[in-house]
């Protein structure tokens, strides 16, 4: 295309670097042909392709080709700068091409300041699947280097024109394997006034193989260009703009790979899951949420390690995470006393309670008429319907609510029949014969009448009034044998609570309130905190 230049214009190299995109070559070198500006050199660099980039190249006379080994777009940009002569520098991807007046426009602004580094404009976005054009411009009229901290206002490379002097000071950082573009517009803006406008100048093509689709690799990299701008940092508006430039970088990113996964059939790789999990984690948790269980198992396996099986675990979606052996957290647990010995009263009461009042509450119909309760009456008062007489007995004889004083296991003064319900809540176990006071229970119901027991499984033992009497645990298999002694057993029914997580609790003190109910519901038969009785006399 020499023939056309003059001397009136200076020369513009447009550099093309190609790796396997022969496919695309001649659209962007068509494009170049189209433009109006008479004074241009095209330089195609071949980084290695194996595909026919070399036959389109030597199709057009005025095409520069080189060929070198394949070393990556910065090194191949790097050598097509050695290889042009032009005072102003356009890159061109090979996938990509020129707008109409895109190197008269940027030219003109070069032109007419000397000073400036480069100027850059806007482009359009062509999604190849379905042609979709989109405009991609933004108005930024100071304080480039700035807003460059906080994102690449540019974002096409082709929309830039530089002068040659500019590669007298910096090149591309072969280092990098994406966002060299963005790398080297910082280091520039940093020390020389740029311009921008958003008159449109170059048209970027989406499709799959651009670079730009490996999420990860452009989040890692965009983040590391940015970082090599931190020790240059002066003012504390540049440090606010890095700041916020990081956290803006994570949510595009982010925000893009999911929406990426959530439309792909394809599963996410190990790379896009712990970017997600490092940026955006509620993402990963909402992406992993959507698949399907078989999905979602295979996956976790295959590529989640043990901090996003922990997470996971702890978000409810992953039920068999299992630390490696030493690497449990023990946290405020790795302690040897509990952070309370009075079975969590001080810590807004015991997490056994809410078993044993759910259990009643379950049980409330039965609690009427008369109602026979060990201790005290409070819970017949709470859930007893239609009681007609609330009775209480006491072993010590200077209670002054009880009506009847002694042990259940030898109480002949109790009535024989008497009682239309027992309530018999945590008692039984500080009970020595424990047998007879059943066998109590068995002959003082009327017919028909309810024994409502509970009883600890797991539990603190105390360490006041009742701590010499604490005798006996009993397991849901120990009550169906001790029942069946006494009570029918088709009128029994047993009911057992609890789960490692509420035992470890309820052993440590915590209250009730420290705890979910959702934690609280889970049962394992492991680990039996409260075992409860229904069992109706014949």
């Amino acid at each position: 295309m020499t023939n056309r230049s003059t001397t009136v214009y200076p020369l513009i190299s447009v550099i093309i670097p190609c790796y396997n995109h022969g496919v695309y070559l001649a659209e962007a070198l068509a494009s170049i042909q189209r433009q109006e500006y008479p004074a241009v050199e095209v330089v195609v660099v071949d980084d290695g392709s194996t595909d026919d980039t070399e036959d389109v190249a030597q199709r057009y006379p005025w095409v520069r080709y080189i060929y070198q080994t394949n070393q990556g777009l910065s090194a191949a940009r790097n050598t097509g700068i050695a290889h042009s002569t032009g005072q102003y520098l356009v890159f061109l991807d090979a996938d990509d091409w020129l707008l109409p007046e895109a190197l008269k426009t940027n030219a003109q602004w070069l032109q007419q300041n000397a000073a400036l580094a480069f100027v850059s404009g806007g482009h359009d976005k062509v999604l190849t699947a379905t042609g979709k054009v989109s405009d991609d411009s933004q108005e930024v009229a100071t304080d480039h280097y700035l807003q460059l901290l906080q994102g690449n206002y540019i974002g096409m490379h082709a929309a830039v024109m530089y002068h040659r002097w500019v590669f007298d000071e910096f090149a591309y950082d072969t280092s990098l394997d994406a966002c060299e573009d963005y790398d080297l517009y910082l280091r520039i803006a940093r020390a020389h006034p740029i311009a921008h406008h958003t008159q449109r100048i170059a048209a970027y093509r989406l499709h799959s193989t651009n670079m730009s689709g490996n999420v990860p690799l452009m989040l890692s990299t965009v983040l590391t260009a940015l970082s090599s701008q931190q020790p240059h940092l002066r003012t504390p508006r540049e440090k606010q703009a890095y700041v916020q430039g990081r956290a803006i970088w994570k949510h595009y990113y982010g925000q893009k790979l999911y929406d990426h996964l959530s439309v792909n059939e394809r599963a996410a790789t190990k790379a896009e899951l712990l970017m997600l999990l490092e940026v955006k984690p509620f993402l990963l948790t909402r992406y992993l949420s959507d698949l399907t269980a078989a999905k979602l198992k295979k996956l976790l396996k295959r590529y989640i390690p043990n901090a996003g099986l922990k997470l996971l675990h702890k978000a409810g979606m992953y039920k068999n995470f299992l630390p490696a052996v030493g690497r449990v957290a023990t946290g405020d647990f790795a302690r040897l006393a509990p952070f309370s010995t009075e079975f969590g009263y001080d810590r807004g009461g015991p997490v056994d309670r809410y078993y044993i009042e759910n259990f009643l509450r379950g049980a409330a119909a039965a609690i009427r008429g008369r109602v026979l309760e060990i201790g005290d009456n409070e819970y017949t008062l709470q859930f007893g319907q239609a009681v007609t007489q609330s009775d209480i007995l006491h072993v010590d004889v200077s209670n002054p609510y009880a009506t009847f004083i002694g042990d259940l296991s030898h109480a002949p003064h109790l009535p024989d029949n008497g009682f239309d319900c027992i309530v018999l809540t945590q008692t039984l176990h500080l009970i020595y014969e424990y047998r007879k006071a059943l066998v109590t229970c068995h002959r003082i119901l009327k017919p028909g009448g309810t024994l409502l027991l509970t009883v600890p499984g797991i539990t603190p033992i105390d360490h006041g009034e009742w701590k010499k009497t604490w005798y006996w645990s009993f397991t849901d298999s120990a009550l169906h044998r001790l029942l069946a002694e006494t009570f029918p057993v088709e009128t029994t029914e047993i009911q057992s609570f609890g789960n490692v997580f509420i035992a470890s609790a309820f052993l440590y003190g915590l209250g009730r309130s420290e705890v979910t109910k959702e934690q609280l519901d889970h049962y394992d038969p492991q680990f039996q905190i409260i075992n409860a009785v229904k069992a109706v006399k014949a």
